[in-house]
């Protein structure tokens, strides 16, 4: 088990491969598809961006509401495909990893390569358990979104396992490959 905290380096995204299993700590942030369209729109005007994502990672959910007495709903991960469009220009940026559930097209992987970082999948169907890692959560960009909205996230040893590393490797086709044998 590898131990990790936000943010990251290059140095850190260089020792993950494919298959590790990593205990995230530290300070992520959440988006998903309408505020990664809001992000590429700023990015398209070359406009600064509402928070500084250089060395951070962005969790793909949209929480549910909190309990009476919880910090944060069911926090499960969304499909990432839906954010293959918005990701590489991100990554450009200084985004160090992403964290969802399901495979990730080749300019995606290609873009991993490039700018050094790590694409991460979290248990699809562990939302409850996966908000008892998250410490605290707040809006910081596009409160208007409701559970899409940004926010940042305090977590503590949150269970990953790399999906795609910075050298191109990636799980899902590996793990059939090794199947099929």
């Amino acid at each position: 088990m590898i131990k990790l905290t936000t943010p990251v380096t290059n140095n850190d995204i260089e020792k993950l491969k494919i298959g590790d299993n990593v205990l995230l700590s530290g300070l992520i942030y959440t988006s998903r598809d309408a505020a990664h369209k809001r992000l590429k729109g700023l990015l398209d005007k070359g406009e600064e961006l509402p928070i500084d994502i250089r060395g951070q990672m962005i969790y793909y959910v949209g929480p549910t509401p909190a309990r009476p007495g919880k910090i944060i709903g069911s926090a499960g991960p969304t499909t990432s495909y839906r954010i293959d469009p918005y990701a590489p220009p991100l990554l450009a940026k200084g985004l160090k990893g992403m964290i969802g559930k399901g495979p990730r097209g080749e300019e995606v992987i290609e873009a991993l390569k490039r700018y050094k970082a790590v694409y991460f999948v979290a248990v699809g169907g562990a939302g409850a358990l996966i908000a008892k890692c998250i410490k605290k959560a707040s809006i910081v960009a596009y409160p208007d979104l409701g559970p899409e909205a940004i926010r940042c996230l305090e977590v503590k040893n949150l269970p990953l396992i790399v999906a795609n590393d910075c050298y191109g490797q990636d799980l899902f086709k590996e793990g059939v490959k090794r199947y099929r044998k």
